[in-house]
């Protein structure tokens, strides 16, 4: 195969992957070298001297790809509106993308709208969203002034079930874009399904409730969701537990 010919689909991925993703992932923003198979290297990565001296003209690339592929909130919430990309399109009255402020200290994540939402197209505006308000401005946090709040999907799962893995896999890639274009100082996870699929492990929120982890270097902890918290009111003395430690790093970034 010819140096052209890797060149050419070396574009033809990283267009593809951008087109689905909404933004150029840090995979393909590395500069390569192709050359002929005839040659002992088919692809060599430039030293070091090279990307220092090119370091600019990348990141002006990068800049400038970011903005062909209408990297903003607004157009990917326009995405979101047209997505059919699993069965949950075909039940919806509408999609929910998140509401909040750009630039937000955090990021809460639900694991998706209830009957609510699905009719409001907004997150968390049912008894548990009241709760969620309730329990973010305990900590000096509010959707109006500082956070941003979305879901693993962002369509109502038929009945309220928890969203398939099928399902979570097809709308993940929107969360992701949703976390690269807000930049997050923190992000809190509301439940069980929320941190698995933000940390792609299994998690037990019973043990890992108030736990700090991190997901491309931004810290992420876990609570109890708020519906949890209305079934049971012994878990209210535990999540604000984890809300006071939640407050406490924070501070790190304010």
């Amino acid at each position: 195969m010819t140096s052209d010919d890797k060149k050419l689909i070396y574009n033809l991925l990283k267009t593809a992957d951008s087109c689905y993703y909404g933004y150029t992932r840090e995979v393909f923003n590395q500069e390569y070298v192709f050359s002929d198979d005839k040659k002992t290297e088919t692809i060599k990565i430039k030293d070091s001297n090279d990307i220092s001296e090119e370091k600019n003209h990348i990141q002006q690339n990068i800049h400038e790809n970011e903005k062909a592929n209408g990297l903003t909130l607004e157009s990917l919430n326009e995405k979101m509106l047209r997505c059919t990309r699993c069965v949950l399109a075909r039940t919806r009255n509408n999609v929910v993308p998140g509401m909040g402020v750009i630039n937000p200290l955090v990021l809460v994540i639900g694991e998706g709208p209830g009957h609510d939402e699905d009719i409001q197209g907004l997150p968390f505006v049912g008894k548990a969203g009241i709760l969620l308000d309730k329990m973010l401005n305990a900590i000096d946090l509010d959707r109006n002034k500082n956070c941003y709040i979305a879901n693993v999907v962002k369509c109502r799962p038929p009945e309220n079930r928890n969203p398939s893995p099928q399902e979570m896999d097809a709308c993940f890639s929107f969360l992701q874009t949703q976390i690269h274009i807000l930049k997050p100082k923190m992000i809190l996870c509301m439940g069980k399904i929320a941190i698995e699929k933000l940390m792609n492990q299994s998690i037990s929120i019973t043990q890992s409730h108030g736990q700090f982890f991190e997901y491309n270097g931004i810290p992420v902890m876990p609570t109890y969701h708020p519906s949890a918290l209305l079934r049971n009111t012994d878990l209210k003395r535990p999540a604000w537990e984890d809300l006071k430690k939640f407050k406490a790093k924070l501070k790190e970034f304010i």
